[in-house]
């Protein structure tokens, strides 16, 4: 399933510079390095003994499972060049703003007379600034993934269905059904 929280991660990594260590045992020397090289807090956080970390960094073991080679990556990547991170960020929630490409079920709240049934629609147009920061400082925030829906509903609704006060007035959008979202920065 596609979550919001993903789909901006990976808008913010397209602006990484380098990419990520490649081997297990590069990521792991990484992870060491992050955590003062303590490698007892890498193998509390990875869920492995202190000594399986131990092994890694001296590439005694080149090849994690593929549950622990996952763990690694995310954790990784979400370390991984924190000062561009903070930016990519900063500068979509100040001056670029966000492109999101949205395949998803819309449902409608709005005046008598109207229809109101949930449909799906296709969107792909560029958020303003002030709606890139709200999502990321909800997503900072640690907001749900349901929290993060109706933020981005309420950015699509204001810039897409209302035209920015122009039309449309006291029309509430719901985003129900993600089918496929890409975020850009």
């Amino acid at each position: 399933m596609v979550t919001i929280g993903e789909e901006l991660d990976k808008a913010v990594q397209g602006a990484f510079t380098r990419p990520i260590p490649k081997t297990a045992g590069a990521q792991m020397r990484y992870l060491v390095r992050q955590h003062q090289h303590s490698t007892r807090q890498v193998a509390e956080l990875l869920g492995i003994s202190q000594r399986t970390v131990e092994r890694y960094v001296k590439n005694q073991i080149k090849k994690p499972r593929p549950e622990l080679a996952d763990r690694l990556e995310h954790e990784v990547r979400a370390r991984w060049q924190p000062q561009i991170r903070a930016k990519a960020k900063q500068a979509a929630a100040t001056t670029g703003g966000i492109m999101i490409d949205v395949q998803a079920r819309f449902g409608y709240t709005a005046a008598p007379g109207s229809t109101d049934d949930a449909r799906v629609r296709h969107l792909t147009l560029a958020l303003p600034p002030q709606h890139a920061a709200r999502l990321f400082q909800a997503q900072e925030a640690g907001l749900t993934e349901d929290q993060l829906q109706r933020i981005a509903a309420e950015a699509l609704g204001e810039v897409y269905f209302r035209d920015n006060g122009r039309r449309a007035h006291g029309l509430e959008v719901e985003l129900t059904d993600l089918l496929d979202l890409e975020f850009e920065l």
